[in-house]
């Protein structure tokens, strides 16, 4: 009975350490979405062909609601990918979207997270 007890707490001690281990991730900044995209965007995408014009390729922030900021890569294409930024968790959606031929598709999620300089 003695160890039951034990066992119970370390579990319950285990679990309430990393809800306080998640809990530790701050809700994102604008700044911190713009930083995300563009590193996750100079990673995923080749730059090489904006070396000389850095016009032909960009990430701009576009508008924010209350729950998410969006965030926009132009390619040298034209293409756009828009990164759907939730502030309280990180979680980014892609929407990829040819103005030219009127396509948008969805591209994904990242965790916006993994991009940020740590």
């Amino acid at each position: 009975m003695k160890y039951s007890f034990i066992i119970i707490a370390a579990i319950f001690l285990f679990s309430c350490r990393g809800n306080t281990d998640a809990t530790k991730r701050m809700e994102v900044t604008a700044e911190m979405a713009f930083e995300g995209v563009s590193n996750y965007c100079h990673e995923a995408y080749d730059w090489s062909v904006a070396a000389g014009d850095s016009a032909i390729m960009s990430v701009t922030m576009g508008e924010e609601t209350d729950s998410a900021f969006l965030v926009v890569f132009r390619s040298y294409t034209g293409a756009l990918v828009n990164f759907y930024v939730e502030k309280g968790s990180g979680k980014t959606r892609l929407v990829e979207f040819v103005p030219t031929l009127g396509v948008q598709n969805d591209a994904g999620t990242i965790d916006l997270f993994d991009y940020i300089e740590k």
